[in-house]
């Protein structure tokens, strides 16, 4: 991998991994443009997980306080229960979270909640996901358009009344099954549990935030899981340059977490279900007519 490789990938990856457009397909149009690894499934996966890690670090940077005070919170709440501090009640929080555990605390268990599910889905279909058959265009673009309708639905449907000091297990649930569908390529991570956010009757902020918050633990084992790997499988020539894409998605991604919530404030997220399903039905068309090949 080349430094242009690394900066165009990094880019492609800061913008699209919180924007709900779907990184997956566009690092694998980014990857074949650039050639990337002469098309190795393999490498390519691996190079986009370790990309992740910049992201990553965006959503550390930007929720700091947050993490830190959950982080905090949660360690706090749960000594208080152990040494008998506190008593396990649930009144005056309307059956939300048990009133010894704080908001931030609470919060903390939901995010491990929600974790769950692309925890286990991903470690059974691993290969799959690794495989050649997660880059097919068919597939990716299929993918595009199917969750930019069901989160129009997901628009129309959803009170859009909860802000995160509601959240309670349905929310973790719905919104953690709605990730498992970030391992589809095309499906977008923060786009399917947007969507998740919005059936469950949460805020267009707060679906965002909860997303980014979501993601922490299921991009953190990714793409640990895939540093060591890419470690044994990628030419040690590129490893510079993997560091280079990792920094310029960062700071990328930073940007791109600002935009999206400042821009939910205001707006709906119509202005993406119409770019992916006009991308989505491009690339239908091309592969319909034999322009471009489905597979790297």
């Amino acid at each position: 991998m080349s430094f242009l490789q690394a900066i165009i990938l990094g880019i492609v990856q800061g913008l699209t991994e919180f924007i709900p457009i779907s990184s997956t397909a566009h690092l694998v149009f980014a990857s074949r443009w650039t050639n990337l690894y002469d098309g190795n499934a393999a490498q390519i996966t691996a190079t986009m997980a370790v990309i992740q890690l910049g992201t990553l670090a965006a959503v550390f940077v930007y929720f700091a306080s947050d993490i830190v005070g959950i982080s905090t919170a949660f360690i706090r709440d749960h000594w208080a229960l152990v040494t008998g501090k506190r008593g396990m009640r649930y009144s005056g929080t309307h059956g939300v979270r048990p009133i010894w555990l704080s908001e931030d605390a609470w919060l903390g268990w939901l995010i491990i909640l929600g974790s769950i599910p692309i925890g286990v889905v991903g470690l059974v279909f691993k290969d799959f996901i690794e495989g050649q058959g997660t880059k097919n265009l068919w597939f990716i673009a299929t993918m595009l358009i199917v969750i930019a309708i069901f989160l129009t639905i997901a628009e129309f449907l959803g009170s859009q009344r909860k802000t995160m000091r509601h959240l309670g297990i349905t929310d973790a649930i719905v919104v953690g099954l709605a990730q498992v569908l970030a391992l589809m390529p095309g499906a977008s991570r923060s786009g399917s549990t947007i969507m998740g956010g919005l059936f469950a009757g949460q805020t267009r902020e707060t679906a965002a935030k909860f997303s980014f918050l979501l993601s922490i633990p299921a991009i953190t084992a990714s793409g640990l899981l895939e540093l060591k790997e890419a470690w044994t499988i990628l030419p040690h020539d590129s490893f510079m340059p993997l560091l280079v894409a990792t920094i310029v998605s960062a700071i990328v991604g930073y940007l791109s977490i600002w935009f999206l919530i400042a821009f939910l404030r205001r707006n709906s997220t119509a202005v993406f279900v119409v770019y992916r399903l006009v991308l989505g039905t491009v690339i239908l068309i091309l592969l319909w007519q034999g322009v471009i090949s489905s597979t790297i």
